[in-house]
């Protein structure tokens, strides 16, 4: 036995000792190699990227009904927080979802694509489909019937669109539309948006432009010496948290429904004040789009609301 031993010792050096040993840990299956039940996010940080599942596709065909709104850009966040859709990369193309869309604010920012069907008096010539985001809450109105003005009473599937896209459908005088959507990935320009808001004792962020999936599931937020603090959601799009992180700089972890994630790491500099906008990176859309680095030393600041 001792020969043995000590011949393997002749032959083997101690690096390559090291190496059989990582070799062998490596084989392990990832539940043996996890150092927390949140691993997975400390793979990030550590190798600076992560497994994801397939970006969202286009789903399939439904049926629903859509009606129009009036107002000024800066009136179309309402439920999901956005202040002013035009500037944080939504263009005019927004919607207020019924309740049976909305789902509490979890659809905010997730996009669809309409299209007029079942009614060729009104509807555009070609019927051309329609993009738009979710960035508002259609409320529900008990006093009128479902099919009479109670249009986002549940459990009805309503589009209520911003008045400069619904033309893009069909005619105005319409006033009502039997309409086809699919939920389709959001592409946008420019990376993931974080404005800071609060105050001393707690931070609210709004998190605008999201691509791929473009509704957000949860998100994480870690300053300086600070570990991942998973945020909750406010309203919308709005998340906040009570820890204390006055002059550090900031790292954030969104989470889309789709079950992909993104880091922008140190996205927020030291600072930073309330009120200012800061880009991080942002999903990709391609079907071949599996992995995603971290967000890195990329920051920049967009500027104050």
């Amino acid at each position: 036995m001792t020969t043995t031993t000590t011949s393997f010792r002749k032959y083997v050096s101690i690096p390559a000792a090291w190496i059989l040993l990582v070799l062998a840990i490596s084989s392990l299956p990832d539940d043996c190699r996890a150092y927390k039940k949140d691993s997975i996010f400390h793979a990030v940080s550590r190798h600076g990227k992560a497994k994801a599942s397939k970006p969202v596709l286009p789903g399939p065909w439904k049926k629903a009904h859509a009606t129009f709104y009036d107002g000024s850009p800066s009136s179309f966040g309402g439920a999901c927080d956005f202040k002013d859709v035009v500037q944080e990369g939504y263009g005019m193309n927004t919607a207020a979802l019924s309740g049976a869309l909305f789902k509490g604010g979890e659809a905010c920012g997730a996009c669809f694509e309409l299209k007029c069907v079942d009614n060729p008096q009104f509807c555009r010539l070609g019927h051309p489909t329609l993009h738009v985001t979710a960035t508002d809450h259609c409320p529900p109105n008990p006093s009128l019937p479902n099919d009479n003005g109670g249009w986002c009473n549940p459990p009805l599937e309503h589009f209520d669109i911003a008045h400069p896209a619904f033309g893009q459908l069909a005619e105005e005088k319409s006033g009502i539309i039997p309409v086809e959507y699919r939920r389709v990935p959001c592409q946008k320009r420019g990376g993931i948006r974080f404005t800071i808001l609060g105050n001393p004792w707690f931070i609210q962020v709004i998190v605008t432009n999201v691509a791929g999936a473009g509704d957000v599931k949860s998100v994480m937020v870690k300053g300086d010496k600070v570990p991942w603090t998973r945020m909750e959601r406010d309203w919308g799009e709005t998340w906040k948290t009570g820890v204390h992180e006055l002059g550090k700089s900031l790292s954030f972890r969104v989470k889309a429904s789709d079950g992909r994630y993104m880091t922008s790491m140190h996205v927020v500099p030291s600072d930073w004040q309330f009120g200012q906008t800061f880009e991080g990176r942002n999903f990709k859309t391609g079907r071949r789009s599996r992995r995603f680095k971290s967000g890195g030393k990329r920051r920049k600041d967009v500027g104050q609301l």
